[in-house]
């Protein structure tokens, strides 16, 4: 039996263990909804020892990996994966990125960090851009009144569906090692999205604004500080995946 061992069971991973459960997977996993303990070595050797596939969705901590600083001699298996992040490439003023860009100039270096080590011992690296899914989309932010519209022309964003994250992990437990940016087709303004959600629950946009009266938290002003598309072609090509949800529109519709 195939079995998978899931670092850190959130929100993305979540869905990926009930998807395999599905096709008759054993998944074995840390964090609130898991059945392991990060802090217990002995179950967590365990069960790696009698895993065929491991993937953390773990993030840094303090500039280190978690995992790989304390059960890196433990993974010498044969298929590896990591949720990483498309922030590693830092800012493009609103150019096309791929996995040949650099990395590690950005507000994520830490992240960087951790996706270079993931790489080196031969992962499956899948770098995510923002992720919006039932119970986290733009619906959510109107109906609970915190939605914004920011007055920045040129601003950009990629983004993907949870499913479509999950989809890409299981087409890359067939191919090969390296980094693969899961993304939608349709980089755009976060406004487009806003407007969209709001035109499908019929109800007016919310006011635009300038990024300094919008009163937002020093980690949403940091996803503002940032410009950039995020290409997708070489999951496609090499992993064969295509997202169920290419653009936002798409997405929202499915969610409501």
């Amino acid at each position: 039996m195939a079995r998978m061992f899931i670092f850190g069971l959130g929100y993305t991973a979540s869905r990926l263990a009930e998807a395999l459960r599905e096709h008759g997977w054993r998944v074995d996993a840390t964090g609130s909804a898991g059945n392991v303990d990060f802090g217990d070595e002995e179950a967590v050797r365990g069960a790696l020892s009698q895993a065929t596939h491991v993937l953390s969705s773990v993030p840094p901590a303090g500039g280190n990996d978690p995992v790989l600083d304390r059960y890196a001699a433990d993974l010498k298996h044969d298929w590896l994966g990591y949720l990483s992040s498309t922030g590693v490439y830092g800012d493009a003023e609103g150019a096309w990125v791929d996995e040949s860009a650099p990395t590690g100039g950005g507000r994520r270096k830490d992240r960087a960090i951790c996706d270079r080590r993931w790489l080196e011992i031969g992962a499956r690296v899948l770098r995510l851009p923002g992720i919006y899914g039932p119970g986290r989309s733009a619906f959510d932010r109107v109906k609970s009144g915190k939605a914004n519209r920011i007055d920045m022309p040129g601003q950009v964003f990629s983004r993907v569906h949870v499913q479509d994250i999950v989809a890409g992990v299981i087409a890359a437990l067939d191919g090969p090692a390296g980094a693969y940016n899961l993304s939608d087709d349709l980089p755009c303004a976060q406004n487009c999205v806003i407007e969209e959600a709001c035109r499908l629950l019929r109800v007016d946009p919310p006011p635009l604004q300038s990024l300094e009266k919008a009163n937002l938290s020093d980690m949403a002003l940091g996803f503002y500080a940032e410009n950039r598309r995020v290409a997708n072609g070489k999951a496609k090509r090499l992993l064969r995946w295509e997202p169920q949800y290419p653009t936002y529109r798409e997405g929202l519709r499915g969610l409501l």
